[in-house]
């Protein structure tokens, strides 16, 4: 019960620390030029985005049920932070790009993307020395490779989303 206090603690704080820094920066910024995504998108984006997409929410899902059937706390509220945070992220972004047109929705991925990183790795830890969990440890540590190779996609689109030369 008290990891999965720390955690909803710990998942609260980032998201107002998060939200505050979004918030600050975006007024800011207020006077630059609304922000729109350069377009065309490359070919490949679709790949990208719908890979992450599948990758990101199926197998945590299937787990994320798993264990509110298995009545496994620790398990179910890892996810369930992980799902929140994530569509926390989301609303970000749209709120971002979509209604404020704010430079700012660049900056999003950057803060939650290395938080669920830490996230998942501190699945691992809860999980860590119980045998029956060894498959949850295994998507824990795909979904860090997903996200971590997500990352590193986001940061080699800086130039072109800030339309550098």
């Amino acid at each position: 019960m008290v990891n999965e206090l720390r955690l909803l603690v710990e998942n609260a704080v980032f998201f107002v620390i998060a939200t505050a820094f979004l918030a600050i920066t975006g007024w800011a910024w207020r006077y630059v030029d609304p922000f729109d995504l350069p377009k065309p998108l490359p070919g490949w984006f679709k790949y990208w985005f719908g890979s992450v997409q599948v990758l990101g929410i199926v197998p945590p899902l299937i787990a994320l049920v798993w264990a509110i059937w298995r009545s496994e706390p620790a398990v179910w509220m890892v996810f369930a932070a992980y799902f929140a945070l994530l569509g926390l992220q989301i609303l970000s972004e749209l709120l971002t790009l979509k209604q404020l047109h704010s430079v700012v929705w660049v900056m999003v991925p950057y803060l939650y993307v290395p938080y669920r990183l830490w996230q998942l790795y501190e699945g691992i830890e809860l999980t860590a020395g119980r045998p029956g969990l060894a498959w949850i440890q295994l998507i824990l540590a795909a979904e860090i490779v997903v996200w971590g190779i997500n990352y590193l996609l986001d940061l080699a689109q800086l130039p072109r989303l800030f339309r550098w030369q």
